[in-house]
């Protein structure tokens, strides 16, 4: 993996969004706090840096800066919003608070030819972008020149093409800035000159010999929660050191419907991995008596998970290794500069491992994005089924039922959401869907069915949309939909008698699936 750039992460909600483009172009690249110091830049060996946006002005005695050492490696530097105002400060310019403020969509206007803008806009031509700043450059540093603007930023577009340093006051990383995508290749292909060759293909021959090498003769234990991350990483490290991998499979008791057998067949039975299943679902429902809040419900779940996990890691002797399957998001936001970004959602497995285990981890995915995962899966040979599972939360249906967690619920729950789930799949959507789920509502109500009354639960259905994971959209079901499904479910399951669906949106740096 000898191409790579460096983004340089400043606190920004969208930081992983410019990470996602420019892997979907085929560059490898990585993010790190802007707090790393000149010897980790020079050490980095980046073709090229950017410099991300920030919630901070630069205007504030304390705000952050770049390593210095970015602008002296004599490589391409992209500087978005912050990135380009503290790049013009550093550099000798000046950003001053801005009494127009600009935020949402507005057009920027090319003013003079530049690589940057080649093959996208002329000078005198215009495109949507999205902004978002309350600070503005008000002087250019030395060897810099304008080369876009717009009504609310009149130094929109910056470049000193003498270095090949470039600053956007826009976000190109987001979908809403229609020239985004093109302005990131030109940055990558012609300016730094990458290839944009890196693949799912080479990510897998170079993790294997990553694995291999960690790992040696010794033995792993992986613990298959039945997600898509937990099933990728299994089946890497076993195509890497085939018998010294022993993957252990804890049932809950608030898996989602027949998910248990599934996950056996598929790993014991058509992968042939070495597989301990253990049904411990009567141990998690006594430990969730009682408990109705939902952030105890995730302690209480994974608190016992460790237990019986590390049990079982005794019963097999020595083992060296602990297996995860933490992604680069976890990552991130693990390490993130203080700002949207920084705050680890509880059911994030980073730093999770007991201290009394005394294993080392081994994470084969924490270089890969969620969607990075499936090719990954695809490439190992995972069933497409599988693979394009929707996310599914470690607690389970234990947080979709809300208030206390019986097993009668918990059955009830399965067959509502294993009802949506097949009319999704009949419908041809499950696809052009991001995640779906039903949840159990701790409230009862009258009905009459028959000739006889009910009082029954209530039962939600949630679908959602997502590009990015980041953000969602709820989807738009056709009313006889719903209502077949609504139909089938009060039918077909006793102990429901109402349906209703939920049309939440989750809009930026807000979203949290269950």
């Amino acid at each position: 993996m000898t191409e790579r750039v460096l983004i340089l992460d400043f606190g920004s909600q969208f930081v992983q969004l410019i990470a996602r483009r420019l892997r979907e172009i085929g560059v490898y690249c990585e993010i790190h706090p802007c707090t790393v110091d000149d010897a980790f830049v020079r050490a980095f060996d980046a073709r090229a840096v950017i410099l991300s946006g920030s919630p901070a002005s630069v205007t504030e005695a304390d705000s952050p800066r770049a390593p210095q050492a970015v602008f002296e490696l004599g490589v391409p530097v992209l500087g978005i919003c912050y990135g380009e105002h503290t790049m013009c400060q550093q550099l000798g310019g000046n950003v001053e608070p801005d009494n127009h403020r600009e935020f949402g969509r507005a057009t920027i206007e090319v003013t003079v030819p530049s690589p940057l803008f080649d093959g996208i806009l002329s000078p005198g031509e215009g495109a949507v972008v999205w902004m978002s700043h309350g600070d503005r450059v008000t002087r250019l540093p030395e060897g810099f020149s304008l080369i876009g603007k717009s009504t609310g930023a009149p130094m929109a577009a910056i470049a000193d093409e003498t270095r090949h340093f470039y600053g956007l006051q826009f976000h190109p990383e987001v979908v809403h800035s229609t020239i985004g995508k093109a302005l990131l290749e030109n940055f990558c292909f012609k300016i730094a000159r990458l290839k944009g060759d890196w693949t799912m293909e080479a990510y897998k021959e170079q993790a294997i010999a990553k694995i291999r090498a960690q790992v040696g003769s010794g033995h792993v234990i992986c613990g298959l929660s039945g997600g898509v991350d937990s099933a990728v990483a299994a089946l890497l490290i076993h195509e890497a050191i085939g018998e010294q991998l022993t993957c252990v499979f804890v049932d809950t008791g608030v898996l989602r419907f027949n998910e248990a057998k599934e996950i056996v067949e598929l790993f014991r039975g058509h992968f042939n991995i070495p597989l301990v299943h253990v049904d411990a679902s009567e141990m998690f429902l006594e430990k969730l008596a009682g408990v109705s809040d939902p952030e105890q419900k995730r302690k209480a779940i994974g608190g016992l998970f460790i237990d019986v996990f590390e049990a079982e890691a005794r019963k097999l002797g020595e083992v060296d290794f602990l297996a995860q399957g933490t992604l680069y998001p976890d990552v991130i936001e693990s390490v993130s500069f203080k700002g949207p970004s920084v705050t680890i959602k509880s059911h994030h497995n980073v730093g999770g491992l007991p201290a009394r285990m005394r294993m080392k981890l081994v994470e084969p995915l924490r270089e890969l994005f969620k969607d990075e995962v499936r090719a990954l899966g695809r490439e190992l040979g995972l069933p497409e089924i599988f693979v394009g599972r929707h996310p599914f939360p470690g607690p389970g249906l234990a947080v979709r039922i809300l208030g206390e967690v019986t097993k009668d619920r918990v059955q009830i729950l399965q067959q509502a959401d294993r009802i949506f789930l097949e009319e999704i799949r009949q419908a041809g959507l499950y696809d052009e869907i991001w995640q779906a789920f039903a949840v159990l509502l701790p409230v009862k109500t009258v009905g009459v069915m028959g000739d006889g009354r009910t009082y029954e639960w209530v039962s939600a259905l949630r679908a959602v949309t997502s590009v990015d994971g980041m953000t969602a959209d709820v989807y738009p079901f056709e009313s006889a939909f719903l209502s077949k499904v609504a139909t089938r479910i009060v039918n077909e399951v006793r102990g429901i008698n109402r349906v209703t669906y939920d049309y939440t949106s989750k809009p930026p740096g807000t979203i949290e699936w269950e």
